[in-house]
């Protein structure tokens, strides 16, 4: 049909700051990659419990939490590129903080949960700033294709998990720290030779408001929240992902402890198993960048994508090891697909100047529903076994679908159909 003919794209996706920002994220995204799980495993080697791990993650989430809420409106009328720099040049500058502190024997549980703390807090702003500046580096007509290379670069980062686990027990920690200073600081540097204007900051400027200060922020996080509650699909959407969080903070917290304690040398079985995930998000990610979804099939799609992800999610860990990777292989096809469909649509949607102000407000529910799940997980797990959690969380988002995506199908449909 003709609706479904590809658009002849004329602009050039990889620009010059296009380049720079993939290349930065790629190289920060390796080093994250390589500490980030190995931090986990020594949370469960140190603390040996569940509840202590789920606390841990929940010191992340309140943070992250926060910030984006914090921070949204003032990124609608401040440089979103010095933000995005300066944030990289302060985690480096913590990891190497980190990095000595543990080189010198000085471990605890309190310095790490700090550390945690303020990664989160970081992280928050850091997400908020990055999701609205990446759009205005993307020339018209190739959102897909630009979200499709971020998230398949993502996904190849995972390839470092088996590395970081094996340094980890062989080195220790520190090793992996010093690499994640020295990322950080190559990114931050890239990212300053971005050449973009932010154009949005004189239209929001133009629209006028309180001067400055505290007021002016109340106004604009007001205004932003009434921007949100104004746009039915948009905030379909954030609710459902706001359950969609949940969800995944109540699995992220049981899925790694529940496969250390269920097999013999568990957390191999369990990187083999979602390593299944990780290569299907990288085929369907490069199938994406070549091949543009049907502009009027993609509702469709995203509302089937969700309620398979729950039915998947949630009974997978009942299943023999090769099947579970047969199921995680699948989780990662529908994952990429779901994940290209959001970004993509709400990113075109949301005009430039209230995007800081649009991803602020997802990003809190977000990290709120996430924050929540792990907390919700925590206290299950002291009761009930893992993989109940699981299937409680997935039925919760399997329910969200249906009511938030499927009741408001006008709405949703007119945000996710469309050419991007």
């Amino acid at each position: 049909m003709k609706e479904n003919t590809p658009t002849q794209v004329k602009s050039p996706l990889w620009t010059r700051d296009f380049t720079i920002i993939t290349l930065g994220s790629v190289v920060s995204m390796l080093g994250n990659t390589l500490s980030g799980f190995a931090m986990d495993l020594m949370v469960l080697d140190y603390t040996g419990s569940t509840l202590m791990f789920a606390i841990y993650n929940m010191l992340y989430l309140l943070p992250n939490a926060l910030a984006p809420i914090l921070i949204g409106p003032f990124l609608d009328r401040f440089s979103r590129k010095k933000t995005i720099y300066t944030l990289d040049f302060l985690t480096a500058g913590l990891f190497a903080v980190m990095s000595a502190i543990l080189y010198t024997g000085r471990f605890s549980f309190a310095v790490l949960a700090v550390a945690n703390a303020l990664l989160g807090a970081i992280g928050g702003i850091y997400y908020v700033a990055y999701d609205s500046f990446y759009p205005l580096l993307v020339s018209e007509g190739n959102y897909q294709k630009a979200y499709s290379v971020s998230a398949t670069l993502e996904t190849l980062t995972v390839v470092m998990v088996p590395f970081s686990t094996l340094i980890y027990r062989a080195f220790g920690i520190v090793p992996l720290f010093m690499a994640n200073t020295a990322t950080y600081l190559i990114a931050a540097v890239m990212e300053t030779r971005i050449r973009a204007e932010e154009t949005y900051i004189a239209a929001r400027e133009r629209e006028g408001g309180e001067s400055a200060g505290l007021r002016r922020f109340t106004g604009d996080l007001m205004e932003g929240l009434r921007y949100l509650a104004g746009e039915k699909g948009l905030l379909a959407i954030a609710v459902y992902f706001l359950f969609s969080s949940v969800t995944g903070g109540m699995t992220g917290v049981v899925t790694l402890p529940y496969f250390r304690s269920a097999f013999e040398n568990g957390e191999y079985i369990y990187m083999l198993t979602w390593g299944m995930g990780s290569l299907a998000r990288l085929i369907i990610g490069i199938v994406h960048y070549n091949v543009r979804m049907p502009v009027k099939a993609k509702y469709a799609i995203a509302l089937t994508v969700y309620i398979s992800l729950a039915l998947l999610e949630g009974a997978y860990l009942f299943c023999p090891v090769p099947v579970m990777m047969a199921m995680t292989f699948t989780i990662g096809l529908l994952g990429m697909t779901s994940y290209n469909i959001r970004i993509a649509a709400t990113q075109k949607y949301v005009p430039d100047e209230k995007k800081g102000r649009f991803n602020g407000a997802f990003g809190t529910l977000s990290t709120v529903g996430a924050f929540a799940g792990e907390a919700a997980a925590g206290a299950l797990s002291l009761a009930v076994s893992e993989r109940t959690v699981v299937v409680l969380a997935n039925a919760l988002c399997l329910l969200a679908a249906l009511v938030f995506i499927g009741g408001r199908k006008k709405d949703v449909e007119r945000i996710y159909n469309v050419e991007t």
